[in-house]
C-alpha cells in the first residue's frame, strides 16, 4: 500500500473537476486539507483499544474512493488489503467527519448572493426516499452555492423525493443561514422570501422587461446547476446504496472536497 506522503497521485482520480493541467503541488494541497479536516475532527480516534490496520491517510482515502467510484465495499475491499467489514466500518466512522462546516453570516453578507436549488438523488433505502418523477426512488437534496465562488455554502438534510422545492427548503432550516444575504431560486420557491422570476399568467404575455429579467436570472442560476453537476461526479450521488444518514453524509463529504478542491 502506498504510504501517507504518496496518497496525493491516487487521489488524484477523486477530484471534482478534470486534473489535466493541474501541478503537482497543488492536488498534494488539497489532499492535505482533506486530511487535516478529518485529524482535526478526530479521525484518529482515542488510539485506544484495538489499533486500525491502515493508517489515517489510507482509510481517508479508502472514503474519498468509495465516494468518487461508488465501488462495492467487497471491492474495495482488495484495493487497501482489507476485509469488507473493515471497509465499511471505516466508512462508517470516517464518513460524518467530513461533513460541511456551516457558513457564518459574513460582514458583506448584503453584498452576497446565494442560490438554492434541490437535486434528486437515488436511493436504495425506502425509508429515505420515494418514487420520484424521475421513475426511480429518490431523495430531495437542496443545496446552497455562491454565486461568485462557487462554493457550496450548505446542504439540508435529504427528504423523499416527492417533497416539493418550496416544502422541502422551508422544512430544512436553511433559511436561518441566509439572513441579510440576497438568495436567488427558480419559480418553485414561490414564497420562500427569495428572487424569482417572473411568471406568465394566462393570456398575459411578460412584459419585455420582465422577459430581460428573467433572462438574466437564469443565467445566474444556471450555476448551481454545474456545482450540483459537479458534485454528481461523485457517483455515490448517482445511486446512494447508504442506508439512513449515510446519503446525507455523503452529500456533506462531497461539498466538501468539492470546496477544497475549489479552494485549492
Amino acid at each position: 500500500m502506498p504510504s501517507s506522503e504518496t496518497c496525493a497521485t491516487p487521489f488524484k482520480g477523486c477530484c471534482t473537476r478534470p486534473c489535466s493541467g493541474r501541478s503537482g503541488p497543488v492536488e498534494a494541497v488539497l489532499w492535505a486539507g482533506l486530511l487535516k479536516v478529518v485529524r482535526e475532527r478526530g479521525g484518529n480516534g482515542t488510539l485506544r483499544g484495538r489499533p486500525w490496520s491502515l493508517p489515517l491517510a489510507e482509510r481517508v482515502l479508502m472514503v474519498a474512493v468509495y465516494y468518487r467510484t461508488n465501488l462495492t465495499m467487497r471491492q474495495l475491499g482488495p484495493l487497501f488489503g482489507v476485509s469488507s467489514s473493515t471497509v465499511c466500518r471505516v466508512i462508517q466512522r470516517l464518513g460524518p467527519l467530513l461533513a460541511l462546516e456551516p457558513v457564518s453570516r459574513q460582514s458583506d453578507a448584503a453584498d452576497r448572493l446565494w442560490i438554492v436549488d434541490g437535486t434528486l438523488v437515488p436511493v436504495r433505502d425506502r425509508n429515505v426516499g420515494s418514487s420520484s418523477r424521475n421513475y426511480r426512488f429518490s431523495a430531495n437534496v437542496q443545496v446552497i452555492v455562491d454565486a461568485d465562488t462557487r462554493l457550496v455554502i450548505a446542504a439540508a438534510h435529504p427528504v423523499p423525493g416527492t417533497t416539493a422545492d418550496a416544502h422541502a427548503w422551508r422544512a430544512s432550516g436553511l433559511a436561518e443561514h441566509c439572513q441579510g444575504v440576497t438568495v436567488l431560486g427558480d419559480g418553485a420557491y414561490l414564497n420562500c422570501q427569495m428572487v424569482v422570476p417572473h411568471r406568465k399568467r394566462p393570456h398575459r404575455p411578460l412584459l419585455p422587461g420582465e422577459e430581460a429579467d428573467n433572462a438574466a436570472h437564469r443565467k445566474v442560476r444556471a450555476r448551481v446547476e454545474h456545482v450540483i453537476g459537479r458534485m454528481k461526479n461523485y457517483k455515490i450521488l448517482r445511486d446512494c446504496r447508504q442506508r439512513g444518514d449515510g446519503l446525507h453524509h455523503a452529500v456533506q463529504a462531497v461539498a466538501l472536497m468539492h470546496n477544497l478542491a475549489l479552494a485549492s
